[in-house]
């Protein structure tokens, strides 16, 4: 099994530290076009193997897509991270490119690779790939919702003051401060809805916490938050890999599953060797089908700034 993480920045290289620590494939190369940065990141954790008892290989490359030929799974995380005040829509005019020309060199050197999408914003380029690469829509995944899931149960344990193993949660929607979807009707303490314990209004906290996750950490960090978006990308990719069917939020593209069409967006996944093996459809209410659908607008609007 051999995985390619483009970008050695903080998410790049948290995401190969992860899938290494794991210990599920044989190799992982980091690739970066700032020189010799890949290569630094990559012997540094490197240097960890011994003290986390990992075997996997970590190899770092300056711009060599060569060196990424035959990857089973490739996850792009490369662009410009995103500043305080700064939405991920903003984000799209550089990124976009920079999407685009990565994934069509992945494919060239790994034809048969499964795509995970990081860059911002996340839906609109998991829509670009698909434009772009013209292959079979279960092999592009967009990483959102497993991220914005994990910030949710986070917040949910907080409210609940619970340990965060009694709590379950999803969301979905569009990966953006407006557009997630917290599921907090579905929202579970050990199969037991949440909304047993706290009130209406903490529920509503909870859900707006939840939507402005990264933006708080940006405020905080001065950049983009890493530790945990590197542990979702991990967590999809050792699904992949090891083909656990393990259920997931992800941007995939809809054609016609929750009423939507030609649009890539956060919805249960259940993930295996082939990529995207099954859309999920689970019931919503009547606020959270509103929600979906102005969010699907919002996503939508940011695609229409693509130049196709």
């Amino acid at each position: 099994m051999k995985v390619t993480v483009v970008g050695a920045g903080a998410v790049g290289a948290s995401c190969a530290e992860y899938i290494a620590i794991k210990n599920f494939a044989s190799e992982v190369v980091l690739l970066d076009i700032k020189e010799g940065y890949a290569e630094g990141k990559a012997m540094d954790l490197m240097q960890c193997a011994s003290l986390n008892s990992f075997d996997t290989k970590i190899t770092g490359v300056t711009n060599d897509y060569s060196k990424t030929a035959n990857s089973d799974i490739c996850v792009i995380t490369s662009g410009i991270p995103r500043k305080p005040g700064m939405t991920r829509e903003e984000l799209i005019g550089i990124n976009a490119g920079i999407v685009k020309a990565v994934s069509t060199s992945l494919l060239e050197h790994s034809p048969n690779m499964i795509l995970i999408v990081v860059s911002n914003p996340m839906d609109t380029m998991t829509y670009l790939a698909h434009k772009s690469l013209n292959i079979p829509k279960n092999r592009i995944i967009g990483m959102g919702g497993a991220l914005d899931s994990a910030r949710f149960k986070y917040r949910l344990a907080e409210a609940l003051e619970a340990p965060i193993s009694d709590v379950d949660g999803m969301v979905v929607g569009g990966h953006s401060d407006t557009g997630m979807v917290p599921l907090t009707s579905h929202a579970t303490r050990n199969s037991i809805k949440v909304s047993e314990f706290l009130s209406e209004e903490r529920l509503a906290q909870v859900a707006e916490d939840t939507k402005v996750g990264g933006a708080t950490l940006t405020k905080l960090l001065g950049t983009s938050a890493w530790y945990a978006p590197g542990a979702a990308v991990s967590g999809m990719v050792q699904a992949i890999a090891c083909d656990t069917k393990k259920m997931f939020p992800c941007s995939t593209l809809l054609e016609g599953e929750y009423g939507l069409n030609d649009i890539c967006i956060g919805v249960p996944v259940i993930l295996g060797k082939n990529g995207i093996e099954k859309i999920v459809n689970i019931p919503l209410s009547n606020a959270e089908k509103a929600h979906m659908q102005a969010s699907a607008e919002g996503v939508k609007n940011t695609n229409g700034l693509l130049e196709l």
